[in-house]
């Protein structure tokens, strides 16, 4: 979020916990721009709801906002308006105002934990990785998690969660968001915000568009208003819908206006047609105009004054900045400071609630659940402790945890187990050998030949992929690569775990291993719960959020380059299925040690109208021998439609525990209004009055129930 090293051409270098030095080169360089209209006053509030933004009764509130806005002087009330620079005492803030009684905001980091400018803390698995949980029940837990240690260190606003489209795998950045689809990221940040509100403020970024790290502060992002509002926007829609506190706007432009002046995105839609009750901040150092981002509807710059300063006042002295525009922003800011209790009820530092035992084995559980089991030839896993004499385990990153970017989201637990680690203690009488290297040596090519099976730990790192550095390739490294081909000549008992923040090209050796584990950067207990699923103590569930693809050519184009990107209205598995082509794992897709069987739909009822709701009801039953959790997704396809239309869409999920043997009925209830198409010419939601097909299964592309369902005129 907030890398001062972006201006230059070499590579960026990783955001530092110093305080930020911001020169009079940095501001020069970001240089105001021009245009956009007047915001004026905000927008009529939506009636309650639940969750609910406030809560304190919203007539209390708007009337003590206006008793402070008749006393504020104009600096006070662009004091409201900035950050106090920093961080400061660990936290990114903005300015009290002892006078009127008014507390600043205490912001942190908090996509994965809170960030490291706080000091230690609870470091859950990525985003990513929490997305191929499906379970916005356990996403909502580490919400409440999160935001209880980010209050312990004294913080008001964590800033998270990340629900950005993951439209493309080398993204650097895709690690913190919960996966390439609108639906199943929607529903995952609102299971944080819903936890993380229970004791702070959450702030949804980044708005919007954003999937590029290496130009992300000038590249001008074109996309038409269908993709926009189909694509890359309900996610936060249903943020917004769970009275989400803060949004986020972030560094790129869309369709030739920055997101911090973007009043399209910040006024039109976010505030007017959505009514959002919140506060509109920048990405750290993102604004480039006073004028043009206080008339989009930006209320609050991040982290330190260098347009809403004094340039702002000047602007307003000129006439150019209504002080009607000031007021909506301030009432945005105080709204949001008010309705949370900032004022009479704030943080208490607490050490105690940081890293307890609590948080630590829910991020052993998230890990356990987000790990993905891709392959299993001959049922090779889980080890059975009664067969297995010998184990090898191989490489560098088995022997040290992996957490992932190092970015502003860089979270410093007290202690992170490694692979290796986990899997010593989780061994049990099996002679765990180790291999902490890249390379094998003759005396290594005997001890491997000689194992019952060999674990090959390999993956990404914060070097290749992170805040401010998109990946290079798709594959991994040839080291990487070398040293499965050497291992899996030596041994074919040879299983293969993946570290990394987003989908990985296997095709050069995923025929060699007997099987493959994606873990992810799976935080602190990450060495734990790998070990619990290698050895079976824990049943794989984990589905891919995102498509593993053959080949590159299955992808969109990803130009990291460029400053100016055109986004269609296809990427991930609605391409490949547009094109017909097969990836490696589809989208949804996760093996388990247990089968499922699928049988029974029922959809109720077979017509409806435009604003009626459809029944899906679905047999699953778990034919194995072991207890498992299986992710019910439902899909809906069109017949007839009047406009492009996907082969099919994720329209519903659900995680389900069944015993062995055991059948239950899952229920999923459809919308009518969750399958409409955004139209242009009308500039609004179109359901349309023709077939619906559903789809029902274990995967995007394993989907053994269909039915089908018309909406009338």
């Amino acid at each position: 979020m907030r890398l001062l090293s972006l201006f230059t051409r070499r590579r960026p270098q990783r955001f530092i916990t110093t305080p930020c030095r911001l020169t009079l080169t940095v501001m020069a360089l970001l240089a105001c721009l021009s245009g956009c209209g007047n915001d004026g006053e905000p927008a009529e509030l939506p009636s309650a709801a639940e969750p609910r933004f406030c809560r304190l009764p919203s007539a209390q509130v708007e009337t003590r906002i206006d008793g402070l806005l008749a006393e504020m002087t104009l600096d006070e009330k662009l004091g409201q308006m900035v950050g106090s620079g920093g961080p400061i005492d660990g936290t990114w803030q903005t300015p009290d105002n002892p006078r009127l009684g008014i507390p600043g905001f205490r912001m942190m980091d908090g996509p994965r934990g809170v960030g490291v400018i706080a000091g230690k803390a609870t470091a859950f698995p990525v985003g990513l990785a929490r997305g191929a949980s499906w379970d916005p029940d356990l996403e909502e837990r580490i919400g409440e998690a999160i935001a209880t240690e980010l209050r312990a260190k004294g913080g008001n606003v964590i800033l998270a969660p990340v629900t950005a489209i993951l439209r493309h795998p080398l993204w650097g950045r895709g690690q913190e968001t919960y996966g390439e689809d609108s639906l199943a990221i929607g529903r995952m940040g609102v299971g944080f915000i819903r936890g993380a509100q229970r004791h702070a403020i959450a702030s949804v970024k980044h708005f919007a568009v954003n999937s590029i790290e290496n130009t992300r502060l000038r590249v001008n992002v074109e996309i038409d208003e269908r993709t926009l509002r189909e694509i890359y926007l309900p996610h936060f829609k249903m943020a917004v819908d769970a009275q989400v506190g803060t949004v986020m706007a972030a560094y790129n432009q869309v369709n030739g206006a920055h997101c911090t002046e973007n009043k399209h995105l910040l006024t039109d839609i976010l505030k007017n047609e959505w009514g959002f009750q919140g506060l509109v901040e920048s990405d750290w150092l993102a604004m480039r105009s006073a004028a043009a981002s206080a008339l989009a509807g930006l209320d609050l710059e991040m982290p330190t004054p260098l347009f809403y300063g004094p340039l702002l006042k000047t602007a307003i002295d000129s006439g150019a900045v209504p002080v009607a525009t000031i007021d909506a922003a301030v009432r945005r800011i105080l709204r949001t400071k008010l309705c949370f209790e900032l004022d009479t009820k704030p943080a208490v530092v607490d050490p105690t609630q940081v890293e307890s035992t609590p948080h630590t084995q829910l991020a052993l559980e998230s890990a356990r659940q987000s790990i993905v089991l891709l392959k299993n030839e001959a049922g090779i896993l889980p080890f059975d402790h009664t067969r297995l004499r010998s184990l090898v385990v191989v490489g560098a990153q088995a022997a040290t945890a992996n957490l992932g970017d190092n970015g502003s989201s860089a979270v410093q637990p007290s202690y992170a187990v490694a692979a290796l680690d986990g899997i010593r203690s989780r061994a049990g009488q099996v002679a765990v050998l180790a291999i902490p290297s890249d390379t094998v040596s003759p005396q290594d090519e005997t001890t491997i030949a000689a194992a019952d099976a060999v674990v090959v730990v390999v993956g990404l790192t914060k070097d290749e992929e992170g805040e401010g550095l998109d990946r290079t390739q798709l594959e991994l490294s040839s080291r990487y690569e070398d040293l499965i081909s050497t291992v899996t000549q030596l041994n074919p008992n040879t299983v293969v775990v993946l570290h990394g923040g987003n989908a990985i090209l296997v095709e050069h050796w995923i025929n060699s291993v007997r099987a493959l584990v994606m873990a992810w950067y799976p935080g602190q207990e990450g060495g734990n719960a790998i070990a619990d699923v290698l050895f079976g103590v824990v049943n794989p569930s984990g589905k891919l959020p995102v498509v593993f693809a053959r080949s590159a050519e299955q992808l969109p184009p990803f130009d990291n380059h460029t400053l100016r990107v055109t986004y269609g209205y296809y990427h991930g598995y609605r391409l490949l299925d547009r094109n017909e082509v097969e990836p490696r794992f589809p989208f949804g897709f996760g093996l388990s040690y247990t089968r499922y069987r699928y049988a029974n739909l029922r959809l109720s009822p077979a017509a409806l109208s435009r604003t009626g709701s459809v029944q899906v009801q679905a047999d699953v039953t778990n034919t194995g021998q072991r207890a498992g959790d299986e992710v019910v997704q439902l899909y809906v396809g069109t017949s007839g439609s009047s406009v492009d239309r996907p082969v099919k869409d994720l329209r519903g999920f659900r995680k389900v525990h069944l015993q062995a043997g055991q059948t239950k009925t899952v229920t999923l209830d459809l919308a009518a209004s969750d399958l409409a198409f955004y139209d242009v010419a009308a500039k609004g939601w179109e359901v349309e009055p023709i077939r619906y097909t559903v789809y029902v299964g274990s995967s995007e592309r394993d989907l053994p129930l269909s039915g089908s369902f018309v909406i009338n005129e």
